[in-house]
């Protein structure tokens, strides 16, 4: 992937969406949930605060983050769906 994400933006490749239910139901394109969980491909070096100090970034790359169902900008890079973000749109990093 060629994109580096500016100041505070991220750019996550969600995670796929379930395609049967826990029951067996085999679920169609229009029934899916949009996944609100997905990996951290690339981070932007943070974002300036009032004084032009640099605040870093809260979440790196690799890391499993769980963001808002209708976060971000969907776009896609080399093929692949992904989706950048603000870092604010991300409400906690998922542990191993």
């Amino acid at each position: 992937m060629t994109l580096k994400p500016l100041h505070d933006r991220l750019i996550v490749r969600p995670a796929k969406a379930d395609e049967v239910t826990k029951g067996g139901i085999i679920l169609p394109d229009t029934a899916k949930e949009k996944p609100v969980q997905g990996e951290v491909l690339a981070c932007g070096p943070g974002k300036f605060d009032d004084a032009g100090k640099l605040m870093p970034m809260g979440v790196k790359v690799g890391d499993v983050v769980l963001y808002g169902k209708y976060s971000g900008t969907e776009i896609t890079v080399d093929g692949e769906d992904v989706l950048i973000m603000r870092e604010a749109d991300v409400f906690a990093v998922v542990g191993k």
